[in-house]
């Protein structure tokens, strides 16, 4: 069967949707079950989650003894329910946290399928979800226990059926479900990330009544029973933390989270104007190789009714997103939807020269700028036994762009971008499942977690006491690995937590006053084992040692 057959069989019906949804799940599994938790913000959501179970309350996000007042509810039911399915919060499995993760990619790619469908025919629609499946940015994120993969896929979902709306304007404004569908992923996005979604919806539905000059279709909607059916969904949890918190939920996430977004760069995540374009082709990769094509298109066929959908979903988002003075690199994802319309839709017609050779560029620039990225990282935080699994990932990345580019101005564009989506799919792989969690200095709780089971220390075995206390270090994965009620302090805690008969972790520099601690107190510790790496939250240099009550080894023992 040739390339074209393949895509016409299975681009009909359902068929494009479901093949979108299964390559976004190719491309985030892997890093699903061989990532270690991550910091800061992976462990902080998996944690808080780990609380509404352990304490069955599913209204207060709390982080340890503080509340969580920054985000939704959303993320952490969707987490607590994968949580109880196939895991247990003492388990502390973080694979468990990150499916809704890799659904909400998987709902991303099989929507932006759907909705290109309406406008493009239902091949290039599937193209349109293939391409924004196999993305680096929403295939890293598919496998990250936080919102924005769920996100992309709410949003997604609701701006595809807006789409479908807008596409039948003139014949009714699509179906009853195509409306429900709008009205679920308008609230799913709300109850996970607030205003985000909604507003990438809204600018898009606002410029393309400015932009035609008609707004009638609006109206097919259904705003009355749609309205009823998003406050069923948002308003009970709404309600109920505002009466929990006495408010206090709404005035810590408007004016501590949202706000100082609005204001500068919280948290040093500031960026200049142009920051999120100038990362798309390497976020977009492998599909960077088609985005001079989409970018072309989406000004020569401006007047076609399913590219001006897409340029209204894009630029005006897009837009806020760089005239924000908080900037992430995930922050536009709710609108790489957009752009896979485009870079699909510039595939049914035969690509200009300029168009090919400056995908292929853009191709082979970035392709090449990630395996030297893995190189880097090997070289820094490898050793020489990663040297296989990172020559694999380098050459795999690189090859989706060289290989991928080179096809681009010699083959049919459909066959260099299948190319270049299985290299660059297969590359990503090999990086976050072969290479990435073999890094070891980079992930020191998920070490110390392994050292301190070796050990018989982790309270969740049974046999040492909690909390764990903990001097210099206070990473959330740590957190997430031994237990809430492990003791975050100094010096003075940890030497407490020995005299009690409980472990403790020690920084380098508190190894000092610990001592003098000890002393103090008249205990004794023994060191069952030194970790050295890398804190890259902060990118300090860490030494921790664990401690355990001095046993019958003097040898061993800590004065």
């Amino acid at each position: 069967m040739t390339l074209d057959a393949f895509l016409d069989r299975w681009g009909r019906g359902w068929r494009g949707p479901a093949l979108a949804a299964l390559v976004a799940l190719l491309a985030g599994l892997p890093g699903v079950f061989a990532v270690p938790p991550l910091d800061r913000d992976e462990s902080r959501f998996a944690q808080a989650t780990a609380q509404m179970l352990e304490t069955r309350d599913f209204v207060v996000i709390r982080y340890q003894d503080q509340p969580r007042f920054k985000k939704p509810v959303g993320i952490h039911w969707l987490q607590a329910a994968s949580v109880s399915l196939v895991s247990s919060p003492e388990a502390r499995e973080i694979w468990a946290y990150r499916l809704p993760s890799l659904l909400g990619a998987m709902l991303a790619a099989a929507a932006c399928a759907w909705g290109a469908a309406a406008f493009f025919g239902p091949r290039t629609g599937m193209l349109a979800g293939v391409l924004l499946g196999a993305t680096f940015l929403l295939s890293t994120e598919a496998f990250i226990a936080k919102t924005d993969a769920v996100l992309c896929g709410a949003t997604t979902l609701a701006a595809a059926a807006l789409g479908r709306i807008y596409a039948a304007r003139d014949s009714g404004g699509g179906g009853r479900l195509t409306r429900l569908l709008f009205w679920l992923g308008l609230a799913l996005a709300t109850i996970v990330k607030g205003p985000v979604g909604p507003l990438v919806v809204i600018l898009a539905a606002l410029s393309l009544a400015a932009w035609d000059r008609r707004a009638g279709w609006l109206k097919d909607l259904g705003w009355g029973w749609g309205l009823i059916v998003f406050m069923a969904i948002c308003g009970p949890w709404a309600g109920a933390v505002t009466v929990a918190t006495d408010g206090a939920f709404w005035t810590a996430a408007l004016a501590g989270d949202l706000a100082p977004k609005l204001a500068g760069g919280q948290e040093t995540h500031g960026g200049p104007f142009g920051y999120h374009t100038l990362l798309a082709p390497l976020l977009l990769f492998p599909t960077s190789l088609l985005l001079p094509a989409g970018l072309i298109l989406g000004w020569r066929g401006r007047k076609e009714p399913g590219v001006r959908f897409a340029l209204c979903w894009l630029i005006p988002a897009w837009l806020v997103f760089e005239i924000a003075p908080t900037k992430l690199v995930h922050y536009t994802l709710p609108a790489y939807g957009a752009l896979a319309w485009l870079m699909a839709a510039a595939l049914r017609d035969p690509l200009g020269r300029v168009s090919r050779w400056s995908g292929a560029a853009l191709a082979a620039l970035t392709g090449l700028l990630l395996a030297g990225g893995v190189g880097y990282l090997t070289f820094e935080y490898g050793d020489p036994r990663d040297g296989v699994a990172a020559a694999l990932a380098a050459a795999l990345l690189a090859a989706a762009g060289v290989v991928g580019g080179w096809m681009l101005i010699r083959r049919p564009p459909v066959e260099a971008a299948a190319v270049a989506l299985c290299l660059g799919v297969l590359g990503h792989g090999v990086l976050a499942a072969g290479l990435v969690p073999r890094l070891d200095p980079l992930w020191l709780s998920a070490r110390a977690e392994q050292a301190m089971a070796q050990a018989r220390l982790l309270p969740r075995q049974g046999i040492a006491p909690a909390p764990v206390a903990v001097a210099g270090y206070a990473e959330p994965s740590l957190v997430f690995a031994l237990g809430t009620p492990t003791d975050l302090g100094g010096a003075e805690d940890a030497a407490r937590a020995i005299a009690e008969d409980r472990p403790a972790i020690v920084e380098a520099r508190e190894e000092p006053a610990f001592r003098q601690a000890l002393a103090r107190a008249g205990a004794r510790a023994a060191s069952v084992g030194v970790l050295d790496g890398l804190d890259y939250s902060n990118g300090d240099e860490m030494r921790l040692r664990i401690y355990r009550p001095a046993g019958p080894s003097p040898s061993r023992e800590v004065p």
